[in-house]
This record gives structure tokens, sequence and C-alpha cells, in this order.
């Protein structure tokens, strides 16, 4: 038996080394990836940097892979996908991870410079300085280094600090590089003029211009252009146009539509004559760009789809030369495996048994944490809250839990006669108190008829779940219970004004339960994270 399966073993590895060998092969599509990307053509390097990270992971090339996905991170940066950027980002930082080669130290440098200009752009200015920092710290070349502390200064000016702004663009201005020297004088010249209005910034920002002009780079002459048309824009109204027109040119040469945006904007402003044309512009290209953004989302998304689709047909195809190897195996491991279970049959059968009662324990404990732990803090609350709340009440609510946790013991179903919508009334209007101020909106009687008593059940407990959370969590002043019914749908709209939650707490503040019990009675539950102020839930699920 041992000699047979030795021989299946090494059957296997040989197997194993062929298709090793196989995947070794020079990778194609990185250098197709590159090519695409130097002649501009984001959209087609993007597709092949895709496919060259997979087989670069594939291969455990790790260095190589990480360039990949730092170049997929920039492409979507450029696009406008920040978060996806960023995610992508931290990928390849982990594969970077103690890596001291200068080869991995500088595509990390580029890494933390995309992560940092994808923050930026998310207004998460004090992350985007960290990433700068974090990229200085990695980068091999001082020219790079240099670009980096401009960034920096241009993250400060962007929040009004023009002190420190100015301390990173004199650092900048040590550059050999033409154009990011440009650019730091550029930058320097707008603090100036930006902290003191009558600043001469004119002689700077023209020596800038004209180093961007000699080497014919578009895209920074556009920004001088954009910074000459800022700082006469209050001094002399007619120059500061004629400079935002010249922009808006080379922006349309050059097929950017944030700078056309930019120019376009400022012309609004500055051109009162023309407003109706150019705002009609303005709002047709903003569309425009933002289908298009869209569109690439969806595309790129589609891209990821399709090399996770061949990747996965690839090792269905990898999995067929094996399969009669390993029906072999089977066949032998079947043999000893019936033999085995046979004797571990009522063990097995035992564990079973003991899983199902520890089940049954959960699902006990968890329907009297829902009953008697939340009920009692009910109580609590409106003791605490109402200054009307008198002892007899207060008995007659603990008398209400008690009876509750008897039908716990006996799982029986709920008895009372009072209307659902009204009870859901109550509970919200118990939390209410000088600080915190409760609504209910749509809350119908005729919502809830077509809703049945076990589903009911799980609404009471989650509505309930979710004010216990903005009690204990929250700090809210408002909150709001929206109820709406949509045909076969009901939709409970949750919002506050709190403090909010972020999207790793949601589970760590007693939610779980409540997203166990959206499952429980087939519905969904959303958590709108990414806004302003407070917390949004929307809760739906269907009625019979």
């Amino acid at each position: 038996m041992k000699k047979f399966l030795l021989i299946i073993l090494l059957i296997l590895i040989n197997c194993k080394e062929k298709i090793k060998n196989k995947t070794s092969e020079e990778n194609n599509n990185l250098d197709k990836a590159i090519e695409f990307r130097n002649s501009g053509n984001e959209d087609s390097a993007y597709v092949y940097y895709v496919k060259a990270k997979e087989e670069l992971l594939r291969d455990k090339n790790n260095t190589e892979a990480a360039r990949a996905i730092v170049n997929i991170a920039i492409i979507e940066c450029n696009k406008g996908d920040y978060h996806s950027s960023i995610t992508n980002s931290i990928e390849a930082e982990k594969l970077l991870k103690n890596k001291k080669d200068s080869t991995a130290l500088q595509i990390a440098s580029s890494n933390y410079n995309s992560i940092a200009i994808a923050s930026k752009n998310l207004k998460n200015y004090s992350q985007a300085i960290d990433y700068y920092k974090l990229a200085i710290k990695k980068s091999q070349k001082k020219t790079d280094s240099l670009a980096f502390y401009n960034n920096i200064g241009d993250t400060y000016l962007e929040q009004k600090n023009n002190k420190t702004a100015k301390s990173y663009f004199k650092t900048a201005l040590q550059t050999t590089d033409s154009i990011d020297y440009a650019r730091a004088l550029n930058n320097l010249a707008k603090a100036n003029f930006s902290e003191n209005p009558f600043y001469d910034a004119y002689p700077d920002l023209e020596k800038s211009l004209q180093i961007r002009i000699r080497q014919k780079d578009n895209k920074e002459i556009t920004s001088s252009f954009a910074t000459l048309a800022d700082f006469y824009f209050k001094k002399n109204p007619e120059k500061s146009l004629l400079y935002i027109n010249e922009m808006y040119k080379i922006a349309l040469k050059n097929k950017n539509p944030d700078d056309q945006l930019e120019a376009l904007n400022k012309i609004i402003l500055l051109d009162t004559k023309d407003y109706p044309q150019n705002f009609n512009r303005y709002i047709s290209l903003r569309d425009s760009v933002q289908s298009a953004r869209n569109n690439d989302f969806q595309r790129f998304g589609l891209i990821k789809f399709d090399v996770e689709k061949q990747k996965r047909s690839n090792e269905e195809l990898k999995a067929k030369n094996f399969r009669q190897i390993i029906g072999i195996v089977f066949l032998v491991l079947a043999l000893i495996a019936t033999f085995i279970w046979y004797r571990k049959r009522r063990q097995r059968l035992l564990l079973e048994s003991e899983n199902k009662l520890k089940e049954q324990q959960l699902k006990t404990s968890k329907k009297v944490h829902d009953v008697v732990a939340n009920g009692i803090y009910q109580v609590m609350t409106k003791i605490e809250n109402q200054d009307d709340f008198n002892k007899e009440q207060a008995l007659d609510e603990l008398e209400f839990v008690y009876e509750k946790s008897r039908d716990i013991s006996y799982e029986n179903p709920d008895s009372e006669d009072e209307k659902f919508n009204e009870k859901i009334s109550k509970l919200v209007a118990s939390f209410k108190n000088d600080e915190v101020k409760t609504f209910t909106v749509g809350n119908q009687e005729e919502n809830w008829e077509k809703v049945t008593a076990s589903t009911q059940t799980e609404i009471y407990q989650i509505i309930r779940e979710l004010l216990v959370n903005m009690k204990k969590h929250s700090k809210a002043s408002n909150v709001i219970f929206k109820f709406e019914k949509i045909d076969n749908l009901m939709y409970i709209n949750y919002a506050d004004n709190g403090i909010g939650i972020r999207d790793e707490l949601i589970f760590k503040n007693g939610l779980s339960n409540t997203v166990s019990r959206i499952e429980n009675i087939n519905g969904k539950i959303t958590f709108e994270t990414k806004i302003e102020k407070g917390l949004k839930i929307n809760i739906s699920f269907p009625v019979s």
C-alpha cells in the first residue's frame, strides 16, 4: 500500500513541475502594457496590466506584479476612481513589504505617491501628506524626492497654509529637472500672492510659463495660464480672461476635460456677456465627463471580471490534466475512508447531536438578549428620559418583559392585541428625551397588514437594536424612521445626525444581529457611511 501511494505522489509531482515550467514563460502582457502606456493609450494599457498582474502573481514574481498593480492604480486615479486606486495600491504595498532592493523601493515610492494623489483628490489632506513623505523615504532619486516636496507644498497650499507650503516649494526649487523647477516656481509664486495680494508674482509666473513653452509641455502650460488668470482675477479681470481663454484653447487641443471644466468655470465668472452660453457649455461638459467616468468604471470592472473568468478557466484546464490520476487516488482513499467511516460513525452522530444542542442554546440565548436585555434597557431608557414615567408604569413594563421571558421557555407566540404600527411608534418614542428627538414617517396601519407575525417580531427587534445602538454610540440629536410600502416590498429608512460609523466598525457596534435578522426575512440592508455627518441605514424586505 505504501509503495503504491509513493508512486502516485511521484506522478503528481512530475505533472506539477511540467505546469510550473509552462507558467515560467516570458511575460508578454507586461511589455504590451508598457508599450500602450508610453503611447498614451491608458485603456489598452489597463487591460494588459491586469492580465500581467495575474500571470506575475501566479509565477510568484511579487516585485513585477506590484509594478503592474501600481500602474493599474495610477490609471484608475487618472480616471477619477480614487477608492479603487487606493485599494490596488494597498495590495501592491503588501507585495513589496520587507523588500530592500532598489527596484522594489522605487516601485514603492511611486505607489505611495499614487496613494497620496488619490487621497488629496478625496480631500484627505493629512493622509496625502503622510504618503508623500513615505514616497520621499523610499525614493531612490533626488529629482523624484524634490518633486514629492512640491506635491506636499501643493497639498498645504490647497489647505490655505501658505507659509508651510512655501517652505516645501523652496526645497523643491533645488531640482535639476526643468519641468519640476517650473512647477515649483509657479506654485511658490501662487503661494506668495495668495498670502499677500500686493505681491508682484508676474515675473516668476512668466518665467515658469516660458520654461514650459520651451519644453512644449501643454499640460503644464495650462497650469501656468490658470495661475496667471488667478493672479489677475481681481487686479485686472480683462487680462485674467485673456489668460483663461488661452488655457481653454490648449485644454481643447489636449482633449483634457478637467482643464476645460476649470477654464470654463473661471470664464463664467469673468465673462458676464456670454454667461448663458458658457454656463450651458460647462454643464454639458460636466455631465459628459461624469458619464464617461461612469463608463470607465464599468469597463474596468468588466476587464477585471473577464480576467478573473479567464483565470478560472485556466485553472479548470489545469485541473483536467490531473483528473485521471486524482481518480485513482480518490478510489484508494475512498476505500480507506469507508472503513474509517464505519468506525467513527457513532462519534460523528454524537458530535452532530451536541452541535444541534449548542445551536439551540445559542438561539435561546439570542432570544433572551433580544427580548429580556433589550426590553429592560428600553424600560431603563424610559425611566431616564421621561419625567412622567411612574413606578406603576415601570412595574407594568417589567411585567411585560417577564411575560415575554416566560414565553421564550414555552415558545409561545406573541399574543398582544396592540396594533403593530402603534407598537413601533411607542418604541421609537420611548427613546425621545431632551437631548434626542425621534420621529416616524409613514407608519400607517395599512403598511403592516400583509407583514406576517414572525416578520413583525423580527422588525420590532431590528428597530429596537438600531435605537439601542444609537443611544449607546451615535451621540445623535435627531433620529428619523421612514416607512414606505411599494408594491410587494417594504422599505425602512433610518437616519441620524450623530458621529457616524466606519465600515469596519459596523459589526463591532452591536449591529451583527440586525444584519442576521434581515437575512432571516429575505431582506437587504445597506449602511451609508460615506456621508458628511451621521449614519443612514436602508432596509427592504418582501411582504406577502
